[in-house]
């Protein structure tokens, strides 16, 4: 409890910069779980540039965008309803996740340093299965998101939701 004290002590004091280093520590985690529990690389063939771009990613990617995209769905639908809830759900899955997505499959691509043809040709095989998977996962977690939680906790919450979501991506943006 102690930590979880201080946690909120953090995001009280200084919300944007906790919020994404926290995407980014959980962007990390979510590629050691890949590495070590889905790929089963073991300790001598894990990549730690590979956790670390997952990680640095989180932090100067995901969790801006992520946490700018929900302070705008706040303005652009403002209240705690469940009607409120299911419209931010709607707009988030329906408009900001697909392209996300591919944002995200694209700059991973590009990373991993895929000529642009190579990085087209893998967002064309992967995209659709990412798509699908995020909706079996997303939208039941952001509903209850948008109804629950409070603005300065929601990227916390999808975050450690996303940790097992970010193992899957990681996983499928890093397979040639």
């Amino acid at each position: 409890m102690a930590l979880w004290r201080a946690y909120q002590r953090a995001l009280n004091a200084h919300p944007w910069k906790v919020q994404v280093l926290t995407a980014g520590s959980l962007m990390g985690l979510g590629d050691i779980i890949s590495q070590q529990l889905v790929e089963r690389r073991g300790m001598r063939k894990h990549q730690i540039s590979r956790t670390l771009t997952m990680a640095s990613m989180g932090c100067v990617f995901v969790g801006p965008v992520v946490g700018g995209w929900y302070k705008v769905l706040d303005r652009l639908i403002p209240g705690t309803t469940k009607v409120d809830a299911l419209k931010k759900m709607l707009l988030d899955q329906g408009c900001f996740a697909p392209c996300f997505l591919g944002s995200f499959l694209s700059l991973t691509g590009a990373l991993n340093g895929l000529s642009a043809q190579d990085n087209w040709a893998k967002l064309q095989r992967d995209y659709p299965d990412a798509l699908i998977a995020n909706y079996y996962l997303w939208p039941a977690v952001q509903l209850a998101n948008f109804y629950l939680v409070p603005l300065y906790y929601r990227l916390a919450v999808v975050q450690c939701v996303a940790v097992v979501w970010n193992s899957y991506l990681s996983w499928k943006a890093h397979q040639l």
